[in-house]
């Protein structure tokens, strides 16, 4: 089943994580959860020459900060930094990534090489030597589908199609509709079942119903795809089968509530018992598919969107049996395409990364397999990755920085005008109530029921029927406390509104966004900005609808509401004015949240710095040549997202990411905060510092 992210709720730092069962051994370290500051590094008193050397290396002195600090602070960085052939993104932030992938293809590679390894590092050996096995992959051909696909050639009944969906979507796939278990909305101590809109081959509604010759070349480009991936796979008029498939997504494209209109929590909250679905949606046998999903006893749901629901079921009862088959075969097809033989893996290759994303090489095979590997063994390797790269006092800083973020956002709150006493004591309560996670979580789950042997279809699909399983399993249970939704080595971090929660997994705790040596107005540029980032999302416009316990409610005062709403509009509007491309603007309602959260990051992460230096001698000596540690700070902050993107895959994260462009992300908040002017010396009237400015947070 998908993560929680599938149902909205979960706010990430943004650029499926494998679930088991828990075990009783001890974590590393004791979870933490901070209240108040705790351990204080030592100040530099001096000139750190280490940081210097980096930081001046990657920003352009010539650049004016106060016309473009983006520029100022990444130029030589994008001037001098090839883009990869195999990424359609590289930045810092993907420098990052491919570093932890190296270190778990170390890791990987030992396993796998030692005849002694035993328990699950044997399997995580297992699991990534027949990932690597190329020859063994393509001798196989599709033998390990064959069970799925002849299940599929065999439906000939509502029945027995819904079976087949629910069977296709314990294994990655998303024919009609995804699923996801996540506490509830009203009473978020329990798990519900979450059924949200799905069923697309593209990546977004738009491409299907926008109009132009640009918009059908690329229709007729992913039906002649759809119709090579069949054909390869044995059906015998493939073509014909690829017009039925597209006709069907279409009419599934219409009935899509489109994203940024799905960002509201309360749109998507519509709990109902499993009669009224099948009312609401006649034709589809659902007792046919909780049972196959391994859970016929449930009788209540939440439907993420009902609208949707009522149109794909239009749509599944005017397709016939052989546009269904043709559908499914699909879905199948195109969730395994990449652990598949050379034709199919390169087709999707080519439409996907290639024409859609402007990828020009394809992903090397090692590090498909690393994320293959961490994906269905995800603690299993997460937990050797942290042993190796997140020792030391790493944790203790980091949790130490989080309770400085959250003073400082507590410092912030009198200040705001626009908040009654009453809605900002309970702001404090719940940010009080947020529990933090750092590094990786407080118990190890278990994978012994995973069998790896040397087929790697299988491997996979062994791997994702375990995790629907773990995740079916918890559909009306309380839920679990010691809950990590990524798996340690992930550079990312999210808040969760309907647990009250930070994860920061240890990933993201390493340079360039934290390291427990270097500068500490680094760390607050860096992590700090990060952490803010997630805390802001606990109030943002989404996050601000769910109470400290989780649930989804209406505690701000009506007047404090539409001031804070007047505030959001400003932002949308601020965003939505920048182009990524000329004539192709930021969608503001669907990075609305996002925008909001980096606006509070940078502000709660410059408070806490402030802080932290007052509190150690006030006016400390530079760490850097050339910069006040206030303008590090900032350099900092800017210096994380330095990003080289594709056109083509700067064009689809408009339509996709409720992220806005690096740039942006740098620009948009410091061109509206005061305390940027002021340590650049920006004068009113400049870019970046405008007369019309935003401020929530």
């Amino acid at each position: 089943m998908q993560t929680a992210r599938g149902v909205g709720t979960v706010l990430w730092l943004g650029l499926g994580v494998a679930g088991c069962k828990v075990t009783d051994e001890p974590p590393l370290v004791d979870p933490v959860k901070v209240t108040e500051p705790v351990a204080d590094p030592p100040p530099t008193s001096s000139i750190d020459s280490a940081s210097s050397t980096q930081v001046l290396a990657i920003m352009d002195e010539a650049a004016d900060p106060c016309a473009d600090f983006y520029r100022y602070a990444c130029g030589q960085w994008l001037d001098e930094t090839p883009m990869p052939a195999d990424q359609p993104r590289f930045g810092r932030f993907h420098e990052l990534r491919d570093a932890n992938k190296e270190a778990m293809r170390t890791i990987l590679e030992k396993a796998a090489a030692d005849p002694k390894a035993e328990g699950e590092r044997a399997k995580l050996g297992r699991f990534y030597a027949a990932c690597m096995d190329e020859g063994a992959a393509s001798a196989a051909g599709l033998t390990g589908l064959q069970p799925l696909l002849a299940k599929i050639d065999a439906a000939r009944t509502p029945a027995a199609f819904m079976t087949v969906v629910a069977e296709l979507q314990q294994v990655g796939a998303n024919p009609l509709f995804r699923v996801d278990v996540d506490p509830d909305f009203d009473d978020p101590t329990i798990n519900v079942v979450h059924l949200l809109q799905g069923g697309l081959g593209l990546p977004d509604r738009s491409y299907y119903l926008d109009e132009g010759p640009q918009a059908e070349a690329l229709r007729k480009a992913y039906v002649d795809h759809v119709a090579l991936v069949l054909g390869t796979a044995g059906a015998p008029d493939a073509a014909k089968a690829a017009a039925l498939v597209m006709t069907l997504e279409t009419e599934l494209a219409r009935a899509t509530v489109p994203r940024d209109q799905m960002r509201d929590p309360e749109r998507q909250r519509n709990p109902l018992r499993r009669d009224a679905l099948a009312k609401l949606t006649p034709g589809l046998v659902w007792d046919a598919w909780f049972s196959a999903a391994g859970r016929k006893d449930v009788s209540t749901l939440n439907l993420a969107s009902p609208g949707y629901f009522e149109g794909m079921a239009r749509a599944w009862a005017k397709a016939k049996a052989p546009a269904r088959r043709a559908y499914l075969r699909w879905h199948l097809l195109h969730a395994i395409a990449q652990d598949l033989p050379a034709p199919i893996a390169a087709a999707h290759f080519e439409l996907y990364d290639k024409r859609l994303q402007g990828q020009q090489e394809p992903t090397p095979r090692w590090r498909h397999c690393v994320e293959a590997t961490d994906e269905v063994l995800g603690e299993v390797l997460g937990r050797q990755f942290v042993e190796q790269r997140f020792s030391g006092d790493s944790k203790a800083i980091a949790a130490d920085m989080i309770a400085r973020i959250e003073q400082a956002f507590a410092d912030a709150l009198p200040r705001l005008s626009w908040m009654d006493d009453a809605t900002r004591q309970r702001a404090l309560e719940k940010m009080h109530a947020i529990v933090n996670k750092v590094g990786y979580p407080a118990k190890w789950r278990d994978y012994g029921a995973v069998a790896v042997g040397s087929g790697h279809v299988a491997n996979v699909l062994e791997g994702r029927r375990f995790e629907w399983q773990y995740r079916a399993a918890e559909i009306g249970q309380k839920v679990d406390p010691d809950h990590f939704g990524m798996t340690p080595p992930t550079v990312n971090a999210y808040y969760s509104p309907s647990r009250n929660e930070m994860v920061f997994p240890a990933g993201i705790l390493q340079p360039p966004f934290f390291d427990a040596g270097r500068p500490m107005a680094m760390n607050f540029g860096g992590i700090g900005m990060v952490m803010g980032h997630e805390l802001s999302h606990g109030f943002d416009d989404s996050g601000r609808k769910f109470d400290g316990e989780g649930r989804l409610t209406e505690w701000w005062g009506a007047d404090v509401v539409e001031r804070f709403e007047e505030r959001a509009a400003c932002v949308e509007a601020m965003y939505g004015g920048y182009e990524v491309q000329p004539g192709v603007p930021l969608n503001g309602k669907l990075t609305l949240g996002e925008n909001i959260a980096d606006l509070g990051g940078i502000r709660q992460a410059h408070g806490a710095y402030q802080a932290w230096a007052q509190q150690h001698g006030g006016d400390e000596a530079p760490m850097v040549e050339g910069l006040t540690n206030e303008q590090l700070l900032f350099v900092s902050y800017g210096q994380i997202w330095c990003t080289h993107a594709t056109p083509e895959a700067e064009r689809a994260l408009v339509l996709t990411d409720t992220h806005s462009h690096a740039r942006f992300r740098v620009n948009g908040p410091l061109s509206s905060f005061p305390a940027f002017w002021e340590a650049f010396s920006c004068e009113p009237g400049t870019p970046m510092h405008p007369a019309n400015t935003c401020e929530v947070w």
